[in-house]
């Protein structure tokens, strides 16, 4: 599984026998018999293994199918995932990875199956023609974020904040900024007119006097 190659001697040790294995295979049972010896899959599912993912996994170039679901294992998946060029399924659901989704898992480019779900991954998903045409539900379970799923991420785990923000990046409230208006406008309707106008601003003290003077009264009797 290091290699990419099939020897002859390989092809020669498999030639007179006859036998079958039943593998899980991008999220499907498939039986294999004659052609056994063709298929490089690891599948090490529903076991109790616990611990880390070896780092030497990534040395297998020619894995197509790696299944280490249903385990106890921890730890982050191994950055260098990205070296095994010829993995066409990984099934790494129902563990307790925790940390990012490595970057390198973006050059799979024969990866047509994942499945992540239910685990405690977090940040971003790479971006990657592969990744990004998956179902979302290789990824649920997680705190991800970003195509396939539809929650946007967020700059520096922070949600955005849904009001506007100005070109200073200062919050703008628009409550105070529409009071604000409300208090200008209502101001210069008011005394912008007296104060263009002399008539009626004469008119206006007047008015005040006659009613300071009807107030006043009022008060002495």
């Amino acid at each position: 599984m290091a290699t990419n190659n099939i020897s002859n001697d390989h092809l020669n040790s498999y030639r007179n026998f006859t036998y079958g294995e039943l593998l899980v295979i991008k999220g499907s049972i498939f039986e294999y018999s004659t052609i056994l010896q063709f298929v490089k899959s690891i599948d090490f599912s529903k076991n109790s293994l616990s611990g880390k993912i070896p780092v030497e996994v990534t040395s297998l170039q020619g894995l197509q199918s790696l299944n280490l679901s249903y385990n106890l294992l921890i730890g982050s998946i191994p950055e260098n995932i990205g070296a095994m060029g010829s993995l066409e399924s990984i099934d790494f659901s129902l563990n307790q990875l925790s940390g990012q989704v490595p970057s390198s898992m973006s050059s799979l480019t024969f990866l047509n199956h994942l499945n992540l779900s239910n685990n405690n991954l977090i940040g971003k998903i790479p971006l990657s023609t592969q990744l990004q045409s998956l179902d979302p539900s290789s990824f649920i379970g997680n705190k991800l974020c970003g195509p396939p799923l539809t929650n946007n991420c967020a700059t520096n785990g922070v949600k955005p904040n849904i009001r506007s923000k100005d070109t200073s990046g200062l919050e703008v409230d628009w409550f105070y900024v529409s009071m604000s208006l409300g208090l200008v406008v209502g101001f210069w309707g008011v005394c912008g007119p007296l104060l263009l106008n002399k008539q009626w601003r004469m008119m206006y003290f007047q008015f005040l006097d006659h009613m300071g003077y009807k107030l006043k009264s009022a008060v002495l009797l």
